[in-house]
């Protein structure tokens, strides 16, 4: 099983359509699985009626996750993104950021960093470094 965390905390998987892997992407697909070393620009001309991105995460040390999202959203992609995997409560501030809509976790890390660690990030508008260096907050 995993875990959906939100802005509001943790919550049930709703999406049931399945994924198809974006390496075998054709157009009209509901939903797509990008493994983390894809290139978002081989995905824009396949993005009409995709309603769901799930990034892959292999490591909470690997943030080319990051880079694909915010590539995807500059590149006009409104549908739901969808950080899975190796995310930690640490990280929800910059996949919020970035463009993520939402983080699929484990149970198993659901356990480790509990609902009030990501509350705790949920603000993410409010860590937001540069900003506050700048002194705009």
């Amino acid at each position: 099983m995993t875990v959906i965390v939100t802005d509001t905390g943790f919550g049930t998987d709703d999406w049931t359509k399945g994924y198809v892997p974006a390496n075998g992407v054709a157009n009209n697909e509901l939903s797509l699985d990008v493994a983390s070393d894809t290139d978002p620009a081989t995905l824009v001309d396949h993005l009409k009626g995709v309603q769901m991105i799930r990034v892959d995460f292999p490591s909470f040390a690997d943030g080319r996750g990051f880079t694909i999202a915010r590539q995807l959203r500059l590149a006009g992609y409104k549908g739901r993104l969808r950080a899975k995997g190796h995310v930690i409560s640490d990280q929800y501030a910059m996949a919020r950021r970035s463009g993520f809509d939402e983080v699929e976790i484990s149970d198993d890390l659901a356990t480790r960093q509990p609902e009030s660690e990501w509350l705790a990030r949920a603000n993410w508008q409010a860590h937001d470094y540069q900003a506050r260096m700048r002194g705009n907050r």
